[in-house]
This record gives structure tokens, C-alpha cells and sequence, in this order.
């Protein structure tokens, strides 16, 4: 337990290296996504290797989700962490050496390690960090940790081309090493506060039905992990039709617009984030609920308005909206989250692992054929309006249930 200075010292390094490990780890993510489906086409010319690709990273997410809980459960603290970077790193050497012609074999393997790796990563750091931050830097923690993130991918996203053109595929895969390596070396000076409790070794299905337990005795937190898998949806519809807006704005230059709107929801989460630490300051579960539920309208209502606009400095405005409701949401369930028992920590963040992966996936399936036939403002109206008529049903549900509850305890006496 900390009891002095020094403690709550430590907490704070501890704080900063996750901090600094997670922007850099989602900035090679990203940086990684983005060279490497380009790469994959340029070696292939073919859409279809190109999704065959992206799906193994995908599925390679979902595989991770099923098996953080074991991994965890034997290989816990900053060594794993340390070692799922490091094998990041080493995925992406053969790149190096190996002749173009060998690779495009390779390439949905290293898809698969890489999604695989990325997701157990974040699963790891997410349900271990309580252990590393005291209670009371724990929210603030969490918002500088997606406020990093966040920056992250878009740096990631943005500079990838640069580095394309001024340096060639081989320059990014080097770079794109190089911040694995760093955020291993980040994560490997991490010392544990709160020594972790040894679960019980009773197999995954064990788990799962503890986590099932623990969610039927905490409704709002099961419904926010529903609200979470529509929102997913949503978020699979704005990303497929980005380029789409983007092309429709400004035929010529779509591609800077988009980078526009990119970086604009970046700063947009980033501000969220950093509110979202304010916000919470010294609240309950409770205050995080609520958070979430906020986070979750302006988020939708703020995507569904930047798609009905024909003017990129409105749709600039409204996509600062957006970003500020997803740092809101963002913080506070993971908050939320962290402020389960360990016992279910670990698999709580695994199942909304599988819930964003999986989620995400199907998600970029389904609303490709909806562009087709609909214009892209109604596309988002659909997708976007899932996360919110649940979040409707989920806030009167949790208003009427408090009106009952006084009733209940006055016939009781």
C-alpha cells in the first residue's frame, strides 16, 4: 500500500512511462496499418489481398481477446508487456531482408501476429494498470493515456505517407521497429505498487461465468459494454465514409481534407480527455456512468451532424464535438472498468476487446453496402442512432428504476 511520498512518487514515473509507452506503442499501430496495407497492394495490385489482409489483423484481435485471460493469469506484469513489443519488432524484420517476392506469403501471417500483439497489449496495460498508479492518480492516468493514444494514431496515420515518399517502405517498417523497441524499453522500468492477488486457476470458462456474475450484479456497467458494441458500429460507418465525405467536399483535394478531418477529432479527444480528468476528480462509479452516457450522445450526435454538412469549416466544428464525446466515453469506461474487483478486471477488458474487434469487423462488412444504395449522411444517421436510442433506453431505464427504489424501501419498513 502506498504510505508516504515516495510511493505516491513512484505512482506518478509509473503514470508518466505508461503514458509516454502507450503513444508511442498506438503511434507505431497506426504507422504499421497504414504502411503496411498500402505495401500490401502495391506488392499484390489486388483489393482482395488487401482485405484478406486486414481481416487476418482483425481476427488476430478477436484471437487475442479469448486468450488475454490465460496469458495474463500466467505471464503478469511488465516483462509480457515488454515481450509483446518486442515480438511486434520482430515480426516486421523479414521486411528488411527478405526479396519482395517472398514477402506477400508473409504479409497476412504478420497481420495476424500484429493484431494479435497490438490487442494483448492493450489488454495487459489496461486491466494491470491499478497496479502500477495509486487510486488517486488512476482517472487522471487514464485521460493523458488516451489523450497519448489518440495523438498517437494520428501522427502515425499522417507521416506514414511521408515517410513512404521521402524514404520508401523499407524507412517506415525501420521506424515503425524502432518505436516498438521504445515502448518495450518504457514499459521495462515499471514497478509495482499493489502486489497482485493470485487468481484461482479454473480454466477460461471458469472465468467467463465470474465475469457473467460480476455484470448481472452491475447492470449499468454490463449496458454500457452493450452501448460500447453498437458504438462500434458506428464507428466502422464513419471510418468507411470518410473518404467518401471527403471526396464529396472537395473532389480535388480529398485527401488533405480528410487529414483535416483527422487531426481535428484527434484534438478534439485529446481536449475530452483531459476535461474528462477534471470531471471526474474525486467522483464515484456513478460520476463515470454518467460520463460515459454524455461521452456516448456527443460523440454520435456530434458524427451524425459532420456528415450532413457541405462546408469543411462546419464539418471541422461538429467533428471537435465528436472527439470531445469519445475522450469523455473513452476515460470513463475504462475508469469504470479498473474500479471492478482484480478478479475481473482482467477478463472484463478482454470481452471489450472482443466487443471493439469483433465489433469493428463485422461492422466494416455490413455498412459498406448501405454506401451503395444510401447517401453517407443517412448511412451515419443509421449506425450512429444505434449507440444512441440504446443510450435513450439505458437512461430511462436507470431513471425509472430510482424512482422505484424509494417506494420499494418505504413498503419494506
Amino acid at each position: 500500500m502506498l504510505k508516504d511520498d515516495a510511493g505516491l512518487a513512484q505512482s506518478t514515473r509509473n503514470g508518466r512511462l505508461i503514458i509516454f509507452a502507450r503513444g508511442v506503442s498506438d503511434f507505431g499501430a497506426f504507422l504499421n496499418m497504414v504502411a503496411l496495407s498500402t505495401y500490401v497492394y502495391w506488392l499484390s495490385q489486388s483489393v482482395v489481398f488487401v482485405s484478406v489482409f486486414l481481416a487476418c489483423r482483425v481476427i488476430g484481435g478477436i484471437v487475442a481477446s479469448l486468450l488475454g485471460i490465460s496469458f495474463f493469469r500466467r505471464f503478469a506484469g511488465r516483462g509480457a508487456l515488454a515481450g509483446l513489443d518486442a515480438f511486434r519488432a520482430l515480426l516486421l524484420v523479414p521486411l528488411l531482408f527478405l526479396a519482395p517476392a517472398h514477402q506477400l506469403s508473409l504479409l497476412p501471417f504478420i497481420a495476424f501476429g500484429i493484431g494479435l500483439c497490438n490487442s494483448l497489449f492493450a489488454i495487459g496495460l489496461n486491466s494491470q494498470l491499478p497496479t502500477w498508479v495509486a487510486a488517486s492518480q488512476r482517472v487522471a492516468t487514464n485521460a493523458w493515456v488516451t489523450s497519448a493514444a489518440a495523438t498517437g494514431a494520428v501522427l502515425g496515420s499522417l507521416l506514414s505517407g511521408l515517410l513512404i515518399a521521402n524514404g520508401g517502405f523499407e524507412a517506415v517498417f525501420a521506424t515503425n521497429i524502432a518505436t516498438y523497441v521504445l515502448a518495450a524499453c518504457l514499459i521495462l522500468p515499471l514497478r509495482a505498487l499493489y502486489p497482485a492477488t493470485a487468481a484461482e486457476q479454473k480454466g477460461i470458462s471458469s472465468e467467463w461465468r465470474k465475469l457473467r456474475v460480476g455484470l448481472r450484479s452491475s447492470p449499468v456497467l454490463a449496458a454500457m459494454l452493450l452501448i460500447s458494441l453498437l458504438d462500434t458500429l458506428g464507428s466502422a460507418a464513419h471510418n468507411v465514409g470518410f473518404p467518401v465525405l471527403s471526396q464529396y467536399m472537395a473532389p480535388d483535394t480529398s485527401n488533405t481534407v480528410m487529414g483535416y478531418l483527422l487531426a481535428v477529432w484527434a484534438c478534439g479527444k485529446f481536449a475530452g480527455a483531459r476535461l474528462a480528468s477534471v470531471i471526474l476528480n474525486g467522483r464515484g462509479t456513478r460520476g463515470m456512468e454518467r460520463l460515459f452516457m454524455a461521452g456516448v450522445a456527443l460523440m454520435s450526435s456530434g458524427f451524425i451532424c459532420t456528415f450532413q454538412q457541405t462546408e469543411l469549416w462546419l464539418a471541422l466544428v461538429f467533428i471537435v464535438w465528436a472527439g470531445l464525446g469519445d475522450g469523455f466515453a473513452e476515460v470513463a469506461l475504462i475508469s469504470r472498468a479498473q474500479s471492478e474487483p482484480e478478479t475481473l478486471r482482467l477478463p472484463l477488458f478482454s470481452l471489450l476487446t472482443l466487443i471493439q474487434m469483433a465489433g469493428f469487423g463485422v461492422g466494416m462488412l455490413i455498412v459498406g453496402p448501405f454506401y451503395v444504395v444510401w447517401a453517407p449522411a443517412q448511412v451515419i444517421v443509421l449506425f450512429h442512432g444505434l449507440p444512441l436510442t440504446a443510450l435513450l433506453i439505458m437512461g430511462l431505464w436507470m431513471y425509472f428504476k430510482r424512482r422505484r427504489f424509494p417506494v420499494k424501501a418505504l413498503l419494506k419498513e
